[in-house]
């Protein structure tokens, strides 16, 4: 979430066509959506405030500097390499894949890479 709201900043910062990144809000609202249903069926709809906070504070701070926003861009690609590790670690400590296909997490390593 955090790498889709850098990328929608960012081309929102330097004024690209709304066809260049009219994905990121949509994905964005996907994203929020599924981890409201996460949070609401764990029992931590309390947390969601705080995300809430995070997510609007995020967005501002963003754009304060123009260092800010390109530091934030450069950094996009070690968050989601570090996001694909925490996803391998917590498949290894379970040892269970689940509905993980090898199709998939080929495709969102290949995109990470």
């Amino acid at each position: 979430l955090f790498s889709f709201l850098v990328f929608l900043r960012y081309q929102v910062y330097y004024g690209y066509p709304l066809q260049t990144y009219l994905e990121y809000p949509i994905i964005i609202a996907q994203d929020i959506v599924l981890l409201l249903f996460i949070l609401r069926f764990s029992g931590n709809m309390k947390r969601a405030l705080f995300y809430a906070v995070t997510f609007w504070g995020g967005w501002y701070m963003l754009t304060l500097r123009k260092w800010i926003i390109d530091l934030a861009m450069n950094l996009c690609t070690l968050i989601s390499a570090a996001s694909k590790l925490a996803q391998l670690r917590c498949l290894w400590q379970t040892k269970d894949s689940g509905q993980v296909s090898a199709l998939t997490w080929s495709m969102s390593a290949y995109t990470c890479a």
